[in-house]
């Protein structure tokens, strides 16, 4: 029985001894969320690191300095959020301005603050960007590529990365990717506002492989060629583009789509006769190839100006066209 009194009275002390400490680690806590609190209108890193301080030693203490965990968590992602607002505003380093968007993203994650999680991204956005355009700008394609795509994890639908990064791949001649990524960003806008640069980004996909095609048709790889000018006439109708099949189409002795191309380029063509020349040149090959001389003699006679000029009369003269 003394034994068991003993013992009992030990764990009586204890318990009152462990009070104590408790008692006095929350008022460690107490002090150091004070600091904080102090420190956030002067030194936001200061009271960024007290309110870690926070959450750390109250997790040690327990469930008598929850409030002071909750209260504190609650505070961090904004003071997160702050110190890369901030820099932002003061224009440092793309780099520096990332970094502190990449911790207030994460805290604001780990603490559960939706709002500070989505302008956090915004701001990693910005930073993304302008480090992209940099790399853009120092021809270091494939770190200008990398950082795009980070930016793209995070907003998807940011249309100016998107086409930025087909930008890129039409100056490292990457055509199957640059179509896949302009289709992308075509895709991605929306009407009305965005009308102007979908005609600006569709022209640019037209010539790109209007001129692709062109080369290839002047290689004489002819199917090759005809490939790459279906892909231009998915964005949009062009004379000179339609002038390109109508000679692809006549080489390929396809007279029928020479006509059809020519008459296309024709009625798109509102300049004087030397402009309208090459279309009729095209028409008069085909309707010559179809057997029909005297619409070919009329077609090569309404091409004889300009570069056309000597070609056509020697056709007139084969065809002994009065």
């Amino acid at each position: 029985m003394k034994a068991i009194r003993s013992i009992a009275g030990i764990l009586v002390v204890s318990a009152f001894i462990g009070l104590n400490l408790s008692a006095q680690t929350r008022n460690d806590v107490i002090k150091v969320y004070n600091e904080g609190a102090k420190l956030m209108q002067s030194d936001i890193p200061g009271a960024i690191e007290a309110f870690e301080n926070v959450v750390t030693i109250s997790e040690q203490v327990g469930e008598t300095a929850d409030d002071l965990k909750q209260k504190a968590m609650q505070v961090l992602p904004g003071l997160y959020f702050k110190v890369a607002y901030n820099n932002l505003n003061e224009n440092k380093p793309a780099p520096e301005i990332l970094k502190a968007a990449k911790k207030a993203y994460a805290s604001a994650d780990k603490y559960g603050s939706a709002s500070n999680k989505e302008n956090a991204g915004k701001v990693m956005v910005q930073a993304y960007n302008t480090l992209a355009n940099d790399y853009f700008a120092k021809n270091d394609y494939d770190n200008a590529l990398f950082t795009f795509d980070s930016l793209l994890v995070i907003n998807p639908g940011y249309t100016t990365a998107i086409y930025n990064k087909a930008l890129i791949y039409r100056t490292q001649s990457n055509a199957d990717a640059y179509e896949e990524t302009i289709d992308l960003f075509l895709e991605q806008l929306g009407a009305g506002p965005d009308d102007d640069r979908a005609k600006q980004a569709s022209s640019s996909a037209l010539e790109y492989f209007r001129a692709a095609g062109s080369q290839a048709n002047q290689a004489e790889n002819l199917d090759g060629a005809l490939v790459l000018l279906n892909k231009a006439a998915k964005y949009g109708d062009d004379k000179d583009l339609f002038y390109f099949f109508a000679d692809v189409y006549n080489k390929q002795k396809n007279f029928d789509a020479g006509i059809e191309y020519s008459q296309k380029g024709l009625a798109l063509e509102t300049g004087n006769a030397e402009a309208k020349a090459k279309f009729y040149y095209q028409l008069a090959v085909a309707q010559a190839g179809k057997g029909q001389t005297a619409s070919a003699c009329a077609s090569f006679r309404n091409a004889l100006y300009g570069v056309f000029a000597e070609a056509s009369k020697a056709q007139r003269a084969n065809l002994k066209c009065e």
